[in-house]
């Protein structure tokens, strides 16, 4: 008919910033963005809540598929396979059995363009595009959907990257150009992919901004213990967030005025004060016992310690929260802990967590969680206490043969802050007024609202709600 006009079709845009913090973005470093500042006066914005636990995996793939990490049944990068002691898993795209944001978009026949997402190696075939993620082994790897857009990417750049090695370093100079290379290089790659224009939702995730915090929050955190004035790399994190705002820039001028745009982080970051050595505590305390424990001084890795679990009741792994596992009798190969016993050991165990220290022998503040009281189903081998020390200002590490319950660095390598259960969205709907700062929402909200925009079903099974 003359004179008909059709809608364009809709399309979404989300730039996933990992790590990155609602405080920095929208206020501490807010007037040296104006792309973000841009966003936010036509948009919705605010703390995005993150998933228990707050961490990389599993709380992207909790935003792509709009379910709790129980119901993925992944609580960390490696998780029990079975209920022997030693037997673990890598979460990698094979451990999220639940349709993703994008197979959603596919499965409606519209087109899709992932990059750089979490949990996508090994590639699985999408309506689209995919370029996988930092999991990715080598360049040597399947990691692009379909395998010709590998050589095109590689023609394009032979030396791409999927992550910044050894980020945990004392070599500063190093580790920040080896993070703008890679930010360079992976916006390049996906800035290549917007511009065929040929999607209907295009995601991609930044991990170097992950990086660099672990890397550099001692150096303009004044909080930080630390940090001094007038350091060399004051301005690196605030340089850098306006490096990616520049990018943000160039992303944004892929789309059309019709096209959704949402900034995104997993989660937030805090400066890490110190670790609980938590299996050393639990020894110290009489839950855990060593065949041969080391020296004071000998930090001897979890891995390598010949634990008696004939006299064990409890254990844990390290990381950016503390899992603690019962041995259970009948449960476990060499349990010990009787299954009517089971909550009444929890409790006990649960009020003792309760009495830790910080290194200057205040109260640490201690959440220790119970995954049916987390979670709206509890899938694969959870821990039986998730515990977040003193607000995430402190980590777990899971060595032997620390002097104290605490030690006041990474057992990894240098590391300066720790995860926030604070991470944050920013949405622009170019047919919906924005309402400015929001109250909190969930990360399970984005793919519901994503659907929505695309005016795609939102199935009832989504435990998020879409941003108004």
């Amino acid at each position: 008919m003359a004179g008909f006009l059709r809608r364009k079709p809709a399309k979404c845009l989300v730039i996933g910033l990992d790590c990155a913090s609602p405080t920095l973005l929208f206020e501490q470093f807010a007037a040296d963005l104006p792309n973000v500042r841009a966003l936010m006066a036509q948009g919705t914005w605010g703390v995005l809540r993150s998933s228990v636990p707050c961490i990389t995996v599993p709380a992207w793939a909790s935003m792509t598929t709009s379910r709790d990490a129980g119901t993925l049944g992944i609580y960390g990068f490696r998780n029990r396979a079975s209920y022997d002691y030693s037997a673990l898993t890598a979460a990698d795209s094979r451990a999220v059995t639940l349709p993703r944001l994008w197979e959603r978009v596919g499965q409606a026949g519209q087109r899709v363009l992932v990059v750089n997402v979490p949990q996508t190696y090994p590639v699985q075939p999408v309506n689209g595009r995919l370029i996988s993620d930092f999991l990715t082994p080598s360049r040597e790897s399947a990691f692009t959907y379909p395998a010709l857009l590998k050589h095109e990417l590689l023609k394009a750049d032979p030396d791409y990257a999927f992550d910044v090695r050894g980020f945990r370093t004392t070599d500063k100079d190093a580790l920040l150009q080896r993070i703008y290379d890679l930010t360079e290089r992976q916006y390049r790659a996906f800035e290549a992919q917007l511009q065929r224009g040929d999607w209907t939702f295009a995601m991609h995730v930044n991990i170097a901004l992950d990086r660099l915090h672990h890397g550099f929050w001692r150096y303009f955190d004044s909080q930080h213990r630390l940090y001094t004035s007038d350091n060399p790399y004051q301005q690196v994190v605030r340089d850098y967030y306006r490096f990616v705002d520049s990018w943000i820039g160039r992303l944004l001028a892929c789309v059309d005025d019709q096209t959704s745009v949402a900034v995104v982080s997993d989660h937030g970051a805090k400066r890490m004060d110190g670790a609980i050595a938590i299996n050393e505590w639990l020894r110290q305390q009489g839950w855990l016992a060593l065949h041969n424990p080391p020296k004071t001084g000998d930090i001897l890795p979890f891995s390598a310690a010949q634990i008696d679990w004939e006299r064990t009741r409890a254990w844990s792994t390290g990381g950016y929260y503390g899992r603690i596992f019962l041995n259970v009798r009948g449960r476990e190969p060499h349990g010990v802990v009787a299954p009517d016993a089971y909550e009444q050991t929890l409790q006990e165990l649960s009020a003792l967590l309760a009495t830790l220290t910080d290194d200057k022998g205040q109260p640490l503040p201690v959440r220790a969680m119970r995954p049916r009281e987390l979670y709206a189903q509890v899938n694969g081998i959870a821990p039986d206490l998730l515990v977040y020390f003193g607000e995430l200002h402190w980590r777990a590490v899971g060595g032997f043969g620390y002097p104290t319950h605490y030690t006041l660095e990474n057992d990894m390598g240098p590391d300066d802050a720790n995860h926030a259960e604070e991470g944050l969205f920013l949405w622009v709907d170019p047919h919906q007024r924005g309402r400015g700062r929001v109250a909190d929402r969930q990360l399970m909200d984005i793919t519901p609202t994503v659907l929505d925009r695309l005016r795609l079903p939102v199935p009832a099974e989504l435990q998020g709600n879409v941003i108004g």
